[in-house]
């Protein structure tokens, strides 16, 4: 059994990667706007498209932003520039926001247990891409989303939380999959503040709650 303690700086600085409209980037934004995640600021928004939308409300905002275009770069070589941005921001923890891309061993190896994706599924049902559409047409009854750290793997990592969400008969792909971005919504934030915290472990992929 493998054993992982953290603790937390005073104030954990988020890096934001996304691709496209960026609502969990928004959540997130929104929950240190109110208050809900004190102890984290977002030092930069880091987007691989040029004209994300997301990108756009980030720079609305007035935070730093910064664009990588990774469309016909090699992986390793984009990824690169995108480790160098975040360590040159002083990121503690990296928040992958609807971020099109598969990260390579590289990039998780920079950030060791400090990068989160969330996935609309709860996994490890229905991981990769369109998991609403997998679960509706599956016939799952009880569907969500997770909150978990990356590794090496696709959708692998250990899980923070888990968000359910009933699959109603009145549902299709489309209505199942905007309640889960509400429950999206509310875990990432979730997540966020347990890992700030410090006060948990990893015990071999298994993440676990402890008290200060």
């Amino acid at each position: 059994m493998t054993f992982l303690e953290h603790s937390s700086p005073a104030c954990t600085r988020l890096g934001i990667l996304l691709s496209g409209r960026g609502s969990n980037f928004l959540a997130i934004a929104e929950s240190i706007r109110a208050g809900r995640l004190p102890s984290a600021e977002i030092a930069v928004v880091i987007s691989n498209v040029a004209d994300a939308a997301g990108l756009a409300r980030a720079r609305e905002m007035g935070l730093h932003t910064k664009v990588l275009v990774s469309r016909g770069r090699k992986r390793e070589e984009h990824d690169a520039d995108v480790i160098a941005c975040l360590r040159a921001n002083g990121v503690d923890l990296v928040c992958l926001a609807g971020y099109m891309r598969l990260l390579s061993p590289q990039f998780v190896a920079a950030f060791p247990h400090r990068i989160l994706n969330i996935h609309p599924s709860l996994l490890p049902a229905f991981p990769g891409l369109d998991a609403q559409e997998q679960a509706f047409n599956y016939g799952v009854k009880v569907t969500g989303c997770t909150v978990h750290f990356v590794d090496e793997e696709l959708d692998h990592g250990a899980i923070i939380v888990q968000r359910a969400v009933a699959v109603l008969e009145t549902d299709d792909e489309h209505s199942l999959a905007e309640r889960i971005l509400k429950e999206e919504h509310l875990a990432y934030t979730e997540a966020i503040a347990r890992v700030v915290s410090g006060e948990y472990e990893l015990r071999g992929r298994k993440y676990v709650k402890t008290h200060a």
